[in-house]
């Protein structure tokens, strides 16, 4: 029996390979059972050049348009912008009502109108999920993008939203692939952390629904659930460098989180991070080449599918809340160019101060770049186009665990500017027109007494170590075992983290990054 179905499964196979959409090349009937049931977007790309009979054609009704003998109906799947556009008599149109999930089958035929070369000629109409045309919220007619974030559950069954969810698939699938032909290992970091990564306080504090004591007599409350405080990650890369100390070279695609009161456009409170540590890796420059070869390769790969130049030719009725096609298509054009430039911190400063009379937050040499000087440098120095990197930031501006800069790159410093509030660190961030900061990456302090003052001049609390770096009584501090990495073979290290969320808004062209996940969270609302 086993045999068989070996044999079975192989001559399946072997039909599929020999004519795509060729119904009548199947050799057994479960064979037919699997190759006429097609997606919508397969059957579109199907052009026999006779008749095809006994083609089923599951999906959803987007609209229906009678005339005196038949109504056309056009349905969606979710795996094609467009529709395919059925022929149904009369006499079967009872139920065909926007949003119900039919089955329809029929003959495939070449279409005597425009709009598609093939149309289904149906010969049964099977309703297998009525629908009441007179609630369904989403009708054939233009919906605002506020209005859709209203009921996220429906909201992917609109056409551009559906084509929005196919390409963060293709994205993860082509990063995957990506990755594992770098060598890279995927992990998966906690979400459930001890400590707040970045330090800027803009965490979710975990606890059970059922706080507080078990039972109303109980006097002494429960301990806490964990034994003391914990959060929902802001970011896995502490976690991450644990564990390229162990395979070398990690990556990862996680959900982080992050308690910011922002209403903006580029914010989310619960949003995906690809993020990406290397071992043995002594140059900032070496993490700009592969986050640029990441982000080429990714553009590169995905430029060519289905789901992308559907979203490039699409009628201008469809999707008029994205970006127009070729502001679009330069965004992708870009991205695959070979070359990105770079300029550090002290140079994009002295750029911003000679047009300093166009910000209205004055550009100063210390201080965090604003989202206007982003945006202007991302035009200037990369053309609205093409990435920038920008690097070199001032230490007291980023992260504790940033590598302060070496001699060689003293340029990058404030010079002999006694105010400056310190040295500079090696590290980056990557902009965009538009929409500003997408990626962020460094190379990790990865000495011990260095990393401990950088933690106590910022204020975390850090073990105590003696004058040749062993460690006093434990602290027990929540990022003790952080710095422990330190003490037994911690080798130089860096990595970055890319925006995954905001990363698809820029290449799909959404006006905010809500449109680009599929239930948004953002400050005061979570819908479902």
């Amino acid at each position: 029996m086993a045999i068989r179905l070996a044999v079975l499964g192989r001559a399946c196979q072997s039909s599929r390979r020999v004519a795509v959409g060729d119904f009548s090349a199947t050799p057994s009937r479960r064979c037919l059972s699997q190759d006429a049931n097609r997606s919508i977007a397969q059957l579109l790309q199907w052009r026999p050049v006779g008749e095809a009979a006994g083609v089923v054609v599951n999906g959803y009704v987007r609209s229906v348009r009678s005339m005196k003998g038949h109504r056309f109906v056009s349905l969606g799947d979710g795996s094609s912008l467009p529709p395919l556009q059925a022929v149904v008599p009369i006499d079967q149109g009872e139920g065909l009502t926007i949003g119900a999930a039919v089955r329809l089958t029929g003959s495939w035929l070449p279409s005597p109108g425009t709009g598609q070369t093939h149309e289904l000629h149906t010969s049964s109409v099977e309703i297998v999920g009525p629908s009441d045309a007179k609630t369904f919220p989403v009708q054939k007619k233009y919906h605002t993008s506020e209005f859709l974030r209203t009921m996220p559950h429906l909201r992917p069954r609109t056409p551009i939203n559906a084509t929005l969810l196919r390409m963060r698939s293709d994205a993860i699938a082509s990063l995957t692939h990506f990755f594992a032909s770098q060598a890279f290992t995927q992990t998966h970091p906690p979400i459930i952390t001890s400590s707040d990564c970045e330090g800027a306080g803009e965490v979710f504090t975990l606890e059970p629904a059922t706080k507080g004591s078990s039972a109303p007599n109980q006097s002494i409350p429960e301990p806490p659930f964990f034994r003391s405080k914990k959060y929902l990650t802001v970011s896995t890369q502490l976690h991450l460098e644990a564990l390229a100390q162990s395979v070398g070279h990690v990556w990862t695609l996680s959900p982080v989180f992050r308690a910011e009161r922002s209403d903006s456009s580029r914010h989310l409170s619960e949003f995906y991070m690809l993020e990406a540590e290397m071992s043995f890796v002594d140059d900032l420059g070496s993490i700009m080449d592969f986050a640029e070869l990441m982000l080429r390769s990714l553009s590169t790969d995905l430029f060519g599918s289905s789901t992308v130049q559907q979203l490039l030719s699409r009628p201008s009725q469809t999707g008029s809340d994205l970006a127009p096609v070729d502001i679009v298509r330069r965004r992708w054009e870009g991205f695959m160019r070979p070359t990105w430039p770079r300029i550090t911190y002290t140079e994009a400063v002295a750029l911003l101060q000679e047009n300093a009379d166009m910000f209205s937050q004055k550009p100063i040499w210390g201080v965090g770049l604003g989202a206007e000087h982003e945006k202007y440098l991302a035009e200037t120095v990369g053309g609205s186009q093409t990435p920038v990197f920008v690097t070199d930031y001032p230490r007291d501006i980023k992260a504790f665990y940033m590598r302060a800069a070496r001699p060689d790159l003293a340029s990058a410093e404030s010079g002999s500017d006694t105010s400056s509030p310190g040295p500079t660190v090696e590290c980056f961030d990557l902009l965009v027109p538009e929409l500003c900061e997408i990626a962020g990456g460094s190379m990790r302090e990865h000495r011990l007494m260095p990393l401990v003052d950088a933690m106590k001049r910022q204020g975390f609390a850090a073990p105590a170590l003696d004058a040749t770096g062993n460690a006093g009584p434990r602290s027990d501090g929540d990022l003790d075992w952080y710095v422990n990495l330190r003490r037994w073979g911690c080798p130089p290290h860096g990595g970055f983290g890319v925006g995954f969320d905001r990363l698809l808004a820029y290449l799909s062209g959404v006006s905010t990054i809500r449109d680009i996940a599929a239930f948004p969270r953002w400050f005061g609302r979570c819908d479902c």
